[in-house]
């Protein structure tokens, strides 16, 4: 089952990473003062995951593949990893497209 772990960074920042069912991290939020934002972050992951054109398809200097998700209003909610082809990019856009909306979030900042 995919999910939404948040953890804390070293600086002391939340954070957020979607995970598939597979355990790979398909998504990566910013960081978050607050832990009440990063949830939110979470829900807009959720909202916005539906809509194509909230996906943003990148090429990295090093010539990777990569792709953001914006919200409606134009902010970045999450970050995808670095792939090798424009084809397995678009696979982990379809990723999360797929398991955003049924994802349970797992509160890693409390082990």
């Amino acid at each position: 089952m995919a999910k939404f772990e948040i953890t804390k960074r070293k600086n002391g920042e939340f954070q957020y990473n979607l995970k598939a069912s597979n355990g790979e991290i398909i998504l990566t939020s910013e960081g978050y003062v607050a832990k009440a934002s990063c949830v939110k972050g979470i829900n807009s992951v959720i909202k916005n995951s539906t809509e194509e054109q909230r996906f943003e398809k990148r090429v990295a200097k090093n010539s990777k593949y990569f792709f953001i998700l914006k919200a409606k209003n134009g902010q970045v909610i999450g970050t995808s990893e670095m792939y090798e082809s424009e084809a397995t990019r678009d696979k982990g856009i379809a990723s999360v497209k797929k398991n955003a909306s049924s994802a349970k979030i797992a509160d890693m900042t409390k082990k």
